[in-house]
């Protein structure tokens, strides 16, 4: 058993195959997702997981070059973006929404705060 890091196999998966300049979708439970990207769909209960506690998981995982947030996110979601990720990108929701077609795979939390979605855009650790 892993000792550390993301458990869920699908989720673990998904993220060994991200290159530079992959988009990873870390979406509220209400996110619409075109039919033809994967999903890891993580939430259990509305609230369960949360989506400070999956991006959060996920940051600890991925280089992170930028992140792509709704212009209408609450104040909260920009909050858990940390200081030394220099490009954070605001758009329209509705453009969000589009930009999820893109994606390489979707990680669904059971987050039920309006707007709380973010696009995570790899980098490359060296």
């Amino acid at each position: 058993m892993r000792k550390h890091g993301i458990l869920n196999a699908q989720l673990a998966g998904l993220l060994a195959r991200l290159g530079h300049t992959d988009a990873v979708v870390v979406a509220d439970c209400g996110l619409p997702v075109p039919a033809h990207v994967p999903v890891a769909d993580l939430a259990l209960v509305f609230g369960v997981p949360r989506f400070s506690d999956v991006l959060a998981a996920l940051l600890a995982e991925l280089e992170v070059e930028g992140v792509t947030v709704a212009d209408q996110a609450p104040q909260a979601v920009h909050d858990l973006i940390p200081e030394d990720v220099e490009i954070i990108t605001e758009v329209d929701h509705e453009d969000l929404k589009d930009m999820v077609a893109g994606a390489a795979f979707v990680v669904r939390t059971g987050e039920t705060t309006p707007y709380a979605n973010a696009i995570l855009h790899c980098g490359v650790p060296f």
